[in-house]
């Protein structure tokens, strides 16, 4: 159940994040969740795409894990 619920959150960072990145690259003033953040740009358009980044391997981690215990096929 712990790596179901670590999959779930990954996939959910993947989908916020990318499409934040998607949106500030068209508006580059729509910073989304990651405003505060400062730096311009460049600053936060790496944060949404690292954090993206996480999400995918946090995701592939979690499936990883729970198809060596059995639970995928």
């Amino acid at each position: 159940m712990r790596y179901d619920i670590l999959q779930i959150i990954g996939a959910v960072m993947t989908v916020v994040f990318a499409q934040g990145a998607i949106r500030l690259l068209f508006d580059h003033g729509d910073t989304g969740f990651l405003g505060g953040l400062g730096g311009g740009f460049a600053v936060t358009l790496a944060a949404h795409t690292g954090l993206a980044a996480v999400g995918v391997l946090l995701t592939g981690w979690s499936h990883g894990r729970a198809k060596a215990l059995g639970r995928r096929n």
